[in-house]
Formats: C-alpha cells, structure tokens, sequence
C-alpha cells in the first residue's frame, strides 16, 4: 500500500461523515470509505478537492511510501 492517508482523521475533525464528506468533494461514501482503508487512489483532482474542504495541502492527508 504505497499510498498512506489521514482522511479518516481530518474527517473527524470537521465532524463529517463518508456520505457528507463525498457529497462536499464530488464522489459518493463509498469511495470516501475505499480511500480510507487505502483499498484506492483518488486521482490528482479529487485528492485536491478533499484537500481544498479539508483546508490543507494534499500533503498534509496523503503520502506516497515507496515500496521496499
């Protein structure tokens, strides 16, 4: 899983749930919930959109680990 995130955690601090934070990004709940179990990437745009409503850079939730 090269692709670790936090959403989960920034989620929490806006006091959002999946299906809110989907509705607030342009995605469904059951992506949110891919996402957050790192069972899927999101694509350059909708990682910036989850960045955008976090108020964080996509840094800041996402980090790529490479591989060993």
């Amino acid at each position: 899983m090269p692709l670790v995130n936090r959403l989960k955690e920034y989620r929490a601090v806006l006091d959002v749930n999946q299906q809110q934070m989907g509705a607030l990004v342009g995605t469904s709940r059951q992506t949110i919930s891919q996402i957050e179990r790192g069972d899927y990437s999101p694509s350059v745009t909708l990682a910036l959109k989850i960045a955008k409503v976090c108020g964080v850079t996509v840094e800041d939730i996402f980090e790529y680990v490479e591989e060993t």
